[in-house]
């Protein structure tokens, strides 16, 4: 094993042991809030399904990606390249739109209030597991093409218009259906991450034109400045690596035959969003952070006092 295969290996290995470790203490946490609270505020709700589309995108992309790239072949089977394609396609997908529901659902709720917000904001945590449904149906429909051009590696040879995932190949055939899925797929994104912005923006405008209620805010509604705060600094981080995938998508989109290692490069950039943001999860968010380090207080076996005898 060469030498750039090893530091490639072992990117992938750090990068998805850590986000399926940082998802995974994100849900547990959750899911001790539930155990021990009435029910989830609204943010926390969709904090909690964001994490959990992040770890199922780790687990169909960068797991399977991590063994082929340490030389693991024949993972999947025709059959088994469809179920994996199509879950990867609506984790990532939801990562996105959940973000940008997390940035729409802030900016509503800091709003000044209006005779139309005065009348929404009531509703907006009822709303929440109703748009959850939503997305989930959308992208699932919106998805249900990929299963259909996505097969196993034959014989080490990678036709034209393929996307080379090592462990699998997503065949389209032809140049048309190529670009119409990649115009497809961007045209989504861009849509949802140009809503997310837009959100943001929203709350950074209210944050820096009231700057002085927002003083007054720490001490009686701290939770939602912070909240928000949190809110856009997770939509940068989305945006940015964003950026980096979809310049790598949009020169994929150009040429017939895809390098593995510009595969691999933006496998890596675009999962480093969900690899990331369950770690700036458990720094702001104050519940989880304190169900973290109650479990871990509660793990650490108590100290017996020793007595010494001198005699």
């Amino acid at each position: 094993m060469d030498l750039c295969v090893t530091i490639k290996g072992v990117s992938f290995l750090l990068q998805t042991g850590m986000g399926i470790l940082g998802n995974c203490v994100v849900l547990l946490a959750y899911g001790h809030i539930i155990y021990t609270e009435p029910k989830l505020l609204p943010v926390d709700m969709i904090l909690c399904h964001l994490a959990f589309a992040n770890l199922m995108l780790l687990l169909t992309r960068c797991v399977p990606q991590t063994m082929t790239v340490f030389g693991l072949k024949d993972l999947l089977n025709d059959p088994g390249c469809k179920v994996v394609i199509y879950a990867y396609r609506i984790g990532r997908a939801l990562s996105v739109c959940i973000t940008c529901m997390l940035s729409v659902f802030q900016a509503a709720t800091i709003a000044p209030g209006g005779p139309l917000l005065s009348r929404l904001k009531p509703s907006l945590p009822s709303l929440v597991v109703p748009t959850f449904a939503g997305l989930w149906f959308i992208n699932m429909a919106i998805c249900i093409a990929a299963p259909f051009f996505s097969m196993a590696p034959r014989n080490g040879t990678v036709p034209a218009f393929t996307l080379n995932l090592g462990f699998c190949h997503v065949d389209f055939r032809d140049n048309l259906s190529y670009v119409i899925n990649g115009i497809a797929v961007s045209f989504r994104d861009f849509a949802f991450v140009a809503l997310m912005l837009a959100s943001s923006i929203y709350i950074l405008v209210l944050l820096h034109r009231h700057s002085r209620q927002v003083r007054g805010m720490r001490r009686s509604h701290g939770g939602e400045t912070r909240a928000a705060k949190t809110v856009v600094t997770l939509v940068v981080l989305y945006v940015v690596f964003f950026g980096i995938d979809n310049v790598i998508w949009i020169y994929m989109l150009t040429v017939a035959k895809v390098s593995p290692v510009v595969a691999d490069m933006r496998v890596f950039f675009s999962s480093c969003y969900a690899s990331l943001s369950p770690y700036f999860i458990i720094s702001s968010n104050k519940k989880v952070k304190a169900k973290i380090i109650c479990t871990s207080e509660q793990d650490q076996p108590l100290a017996e006092p020793q007595e010494t005898n001198v005699k």
